[in-house]
């Protein structure tokens, strides 16, 4: 029997904290398909969903079963699309685990057939979030240690864009990147 997951997130960009999840994903199932996801309860994101698509291939062209998609609806729905057998979603803390819970009954209600499958972060990620290097990025922090080189110049590159917009704008007050409060 031929196994299919999905990996579903919004990977705005994507870490290591990602990519050890796709990584660790990639030896339990024969094929995971990377679900870039349009998340409603974030204001768009700060990157393109086909920049975040690019950032995925470019990191994980080295894990042949793994694949990246898109889509602009309920991750359930996809999953049954596909066949797939079960959705992994990675946890970084107990807060996490709320959040993907909930989503996890939600989609059992929608999706009897598939399972979701938690992740616990390594350790050594735990603390690691897209918004995290954003922020970091944002203050001219250096963020190399938080992803893959290949995709440092162009992350850093849309970031700092928009910083160099908003201080010609004159804009004043807490600094914000797509809604999300800059505060490190």
């Amino acid at each position: 029997m031929n196994t299919l997951a999905i990996c579903p997130g919004s990977f705005d960009p994507v870490t290591y904290g990602h990519l050890d999840i796709i990584r660790r994903a990639a030896t339990m199932f024969d094929s995971v398909i990377v679900l870039v996801s349009y998340n409603a309860t974030k204001n768009g994101g700060t990157f393109l969903i086909p920049e975040r698509i690019d950032f995925l291939k470019r990191t994980t062209n080295d894990i042949p079963n793994v694949s990246i998609d898109s889509y602009d609806g309920l991750t359930a729905e996809y999953a049954i699309q596909k066949g797939a057998v079960a959705i992994v979603k990675g946890l970084r803390a107990v807060s996490d685990f709320e959040d993907e819970f909930q989503q996890a009954l939600i989609n059992k209600q929608l999706a009897p057939d598939v399972e979701t499958v938690f992740m616990v972060a390594s350790q050594e990620y735990m603390y690691l979030s897209s918004s995290a290097v954003r922020q970091v990025c944002y203050f001219g922090g250096d963020i190399n240690m938080f992803m893959p080189e290949s995709i440092v110049g162009d992350v850093k590159k849309k970031i700092l864009a928009a910083k160099t917009a908003r201080e010609e704008k004159g804009a004043v007050g807490s600094a914000r990147l797509d809604g999300e409060k800059l505060s490190l």
